[in-house]
């Protein structure tokens, strides 16, 4: 008989809402996650003390550990710490840099991972990829998806505006990653999985073409679900390529050569896939991408994030670098410096008042 449908790996429970994390003792005591209710919170040694104080008294069994950054060292012994007590879940809970820990963490010890947002800053949350500080510089490690996501819109909020923002620019990216997909598939005969790209490239098209802004529930619900969902899509696809195309080639060169220097991911990306989408000629989407960016206060130029044009030029002659056998637009074109000059020059011509 002929296999009909396909099984997708997603989380159990998506609760995306104002007062979320209010009711996550209950969300904890699901018995498909803590039969026990025995548990492991992952925090931040700053902010992440004063939600533990909130949750501290509806869960007084929980054991809690502060994680001191986003490296693979602190991932590292995180597991260590929590392999040894025996847990039914890891719950971690912060931002990026401590759900990116806690799900290297729970991989390597065998526990399911909750992640309980409180920024908006990319696309990591609901991801099958920890991204970690390493001595090379960073790197991405597969990891299993979350079996639950909680993003509190009140605290969203009260997290640092260019954090909120910099989740915007990673979505909207996701429209160029799919540009790029669809691209090696014609020249290179890719496979592309329809599914994984439809879910990554409308999650990205619903930030983009929202009206409203990151102080509107509506807009940042939006903006979670656009986060999550790509998280999804990259599970389909049992890889970045949805979310991750010369936009995020960009981003990763961005980091290496300049790592003192380097803007928020979200930031980075979102000025890569403006560029990526101008280099192939999709001129009214790099408006449309520009627009939006801007109304949302991220960079359009590279000069937005303290970078001379000269060292965008590098930045793009190093990004096809960055991620070898992939292809997108960088790879197809293969500009020569003084091609990247011209091509960038037309491109502060077009976008740059």
């Amino acid at each position: 008989m002929p296999l009909l449908t396909r099984l997708i790996p997603s989380p159990v429970s998506v609760d995306i809402r104002a007062g979320a994390l209010d009711d996550l003792a209950g969300l904890l005591a699901d018995q498909r996650i803590a039969p026990t209710g025995k548990l492991a919170f992952a925090i931040s040694e700053g902010s992440g003390r004063a939600l533990r104080d909130r949750l501290c008294d509806a869960m007084p069994g929980a054991d809690w550990f502060e994680v001191g950054g986003g490296t693979l060292d602190d991932a590292v012994r995180l597991a260590g710490e929590v392999k040894a007590g025996r847990y039914d879940a890891l719950v971690g809970l912060g931002g990026g840099k401590i759900i990116d820990c806690a799900k290297f963490a729970a991989a390597r010890v065998g526990l399911p991972l909750v992640a309980v947002a409180t920024n908006l800053s990319h696309d990591g949350l609901c991801s099958p990829i920890a991204t970690l500080d390493n001595d090379a510089g960073r790197g991405s490690y597969g990891v299993p998806t979350p079996i639950a996501v909680v993003i509190d819109l009140d605290v969203i909020r009260q997290a640092p505006a260019r954090f909120v923002r910099s989740g915007v620019g990673d979505a909207i990216s996701n429209i160029s990653a799919v540009a790029d997909w669809e691209l090696s598939h014609k020249v290179t005969g890719e496979p592309i999985d329809g599914l994984a790209a439809a879910m990554a490239r409308q999650a990205g098209e619903a930030v983009l073409r929202h009206p409203g802004g990151c102080e509107d529930d509506s807009f940042l619900t939006v903006l979670a679900e656009g986060l999550v969902l790509t998280g999804i899509a990259m599970s389909i696809a049992g890889d970045s390529r949805p979310a991750s195309g010369a936009c995020h080639e960009i981003n990763h060169a961005f980091d290496l050569l300049f790592p003192r220097r380097r803007a928020p991911h979200g930031e980075q990306c979102g000025l890569g896939a403006a560029f990526a989408t101008h280099l192939r000629g999709a001129t009214e989407q790099a408006a449309l991408m520009v627009e939006t960016l801007r109304r949302h206060r991220l960079p359009v130029l590279p000069g937005d994030i303290g970078f001379s044009g000269e060292e965008f030029v590098q930045v793009l002659e190093f990004a096809p670098r960055t991620r070898p056998g992939r292809f997108t637009i960088l790879e197809h074109l293969q500009l020569s410096t003084d091609e990247i000059r011209d091509a960038y020059a037309h491109y502060v011509k077009t976008f740059g008042s």
